[in-house]
């Protein structure tokens, strides 16, 4: 689900673990995660190369549980997607999946402009070369690894920089504005997580080149605020339709309100089923 297509630079997939370079206070290190437990028991290990400081290690495990959504009650959002038969049927093979979050609030501004009214595909190779020139990487075992970029890596690059990553002139502004805001403190991730929903949108819509749909999903994506739909999503709305077997005038948002505080759970069904059925990711066994 963090992957979504193998050209993703960051979050891996390989031999059945994932893999990132996370950015800790105390530097960056390369995480393996593993299942060997099962989806109803799951347990996870977390694996570091030769030579991660106890400290690394330390800092980097509340990243891992983040990232995995592991501190979310599974019991509730298994309720939610049995709630619907079409729902339930449809998403069989996502059993067990916790939403997943973006490794920052940065990174959740990254992982948003460059989608804005382009197609995901589009979207996710501006985000990779963004990753390759601006990101740092670590090597192990023959395999180059990269952590996302830091917002003042960003906040200092040069307008012309951030468009050869394919960026129109106005998201590379608005990213670089976004970078420095990060950057400088003045707009936090502890903010907006004291905020109601609707208050952190508003807060966030504020800002250079964030509107309502760019504004839910970095709230859902980046702070976990499953209460989030992104309104006008016409991708979600697509795959939801599908999903729940709507009419193809049906008001997509208003049935989503029928799962309250759960709706943001909903819209990562829609994405995980559109990944199962282009093969991207494989069923929960």
């Amino acid at each position: 689900m963090l992957q979504r297509r193998p050209g993703n630079r960051v979050d891996r997939w390989e031999n059945g673990r994932y893999l990132r370079v996370f950015e800790t206070p105390a530097g960056r290190v390369l995480v393996a995660v593993q299942n060997l437990g099962s989806v109803s028991a799951p347990a996870l290990r977390c694996a570091f190369p030769a030579g991660a400081t106890g400290a690394e290690r330390r800092e980097v495990v509340p990243a891992v549980r983040r990232a995995l959504g592991l501190d979310l009650d599974p019991a509730p959002l298994e309720q939610a997607r049995c709630s619907h038969p079409a729902l339930a049927a449809a998403t069989a093979g996502l059993r067990g999946m916790r939403p997943p979050r973006f490794g920052g609030l940065f990174e959740a501004f990254a992982g948003v402009v460059p989608f804005q009214q382009v197609s995901i595909d589009a979207g996710i190779a501006i985000v990779g070369r963004l990753v390759e020139r601006f990101g740092t990487c670590l090597t192990h075992d023959g395999g180059r690894y990269y952590a996302f970029p830091t917002a003042e890596r960003v906040a200092d690059a040069r307008l012309d920089r951030l468009r050869a990553c394919g960026l129109s002139a106005r998201k590379a502004e608005t990213l670089r504005a976004l970078a420095r805001l990060v950057a400088a403190g003045e707009v936090s991730e502890a903010g907006l997580e004291a905020l109601p929903s609707t208050e952190a949108i508003a807060v966030l819509c504020e800002l250079p080149g964030i509107g309502p749909w760019s504004a839910a999903l970095v709230l859902l994506r980046g702070l976990g605020r499953l209460d989030v739909f992104p309104p006008g999503d016409v991708g979600a709305r697509r795959a939801l339709r599908a999903l729940l077997d709507l009419a193809a005038d049906a008001d997509v948002e208003a049935v989503m309100e029928r799962f309250g505080a759960l709706r943001g759970y909903v819209y990562f069904c829609g994405l995980g089923s559109a990944l199962l059925r282009r093969g991207l990711i494989e069923p929960s066994a």
